[in-house]
């Protein structure tokens, strides 16, 4: 990984690390190349399970781009390695995505935050839509996400006043799953990829895949759309050891095959 990112496997999890606390973890250029990398290994290796985003302890998880340098991002991909599809083509990520977030979600990075599928944050975290504050408006992702992931006045609220949103009534609202003390965030993150792990972890990305897909469609659309993921699972050992392992009442043992 470059300077800025670092990247982390242990057993079946994967761990990406922003790591550049000087600049809030503002991403830059070879940041996102990092992440890029990073996020097409994970779905390469079919022997990671799940990956946890976090953030160098400091006063920041992600301010959002790192626009030092400019803010022309021609030719390059989205912001976030990709995630956000702010910016450039969006990489869509197969395997479940944990993120660890604490102090300061700003812009850019509330918005990688919310493009995990499960978010645990620190009691400290102050999730944040500042533009307006400052006269300005870029990129307009956060915002959509925002209306789609918070109840509708409660994120009106927050793009048109650029208030900030605190960790507990961020998990009122059901944005993020837990809020933890900050000195607990590491192994709150690492008990979610446990659970992730006691899945079959092919039935889990077919099952994001799944989700995913409808959330764009209507419900009976959703309904009656064959999705490839789900069907390529039928027949693999992890279903089959699945049944095995009910009919037998025992743990199954996972293979990802």
């Amino acid at each position: 990984m470059s300077p800025g990112i670092k990247f982390a496997k242990n057993g079946h999890v994967a761990r990406v690390t922003l790591d550049n606390p000087k600049a809030l973890n503002a991403i830059n250029p070879a940041m996102d190349d990092a992440l890029l990398a990073a996020w097409t290994e994970i779905d390469a290796d079919p022997d990671i399970w799940v990956a946890i985003l976090d953030a160098t302890p400091g006063k920041a998880f992600c301010a959002g781009a790192d626009v030092s340098g400019g803010t022309d991002r021609e030719g390059r991909m989205a912001l976030g390695g990709g995630l956000t599809g702010v910016g450039g083509p969006q990489y869509h990520l197969r395997k479940p995505l944990i993120a660890a977030v604490h102090g300061y979600v700003i812009g850019g990075g509330f918005e990688l935050a919310m493009c995990a599928d499960i978010i645990v944050a620190a009691e400290d975290t102050q999730f944040f839509i500042p533009e307006v504050k400052a006269g300005i408006i870029g990129e307009s992702g956060i915002l959509h996400r925002a209306l789609r992931q918070l109840p509708h006045h409660i994120a009106m609220g927050m793009i048109l006043t650029g208030e900030r949103l605190p960790a507990a009534k961020a998990e009122q609202y059901g944005l993020v799953n837990e809020v933890v003390p900050a000195a607990e965030l590491a192994a709150a993150a690492d008990r979610w990829a446990e659970k992730v792990q006691a899945c079959a972890p092919r039935a889990v990305q077919a099952a994001k895949d799944a989700a995913w897909r409808g959330l764009g469609m209507s419900l009976e659309q959703a309904l009656t759309t064959r999705y490839e993921a789900i069907e390529a699972y039928a027949g693999t050992k992890d279903q089959l050891e699945g049944i095995a392992a009910f009919a037998e009442k025992r743990k199954p043992v996972w293979t990802g095959r």
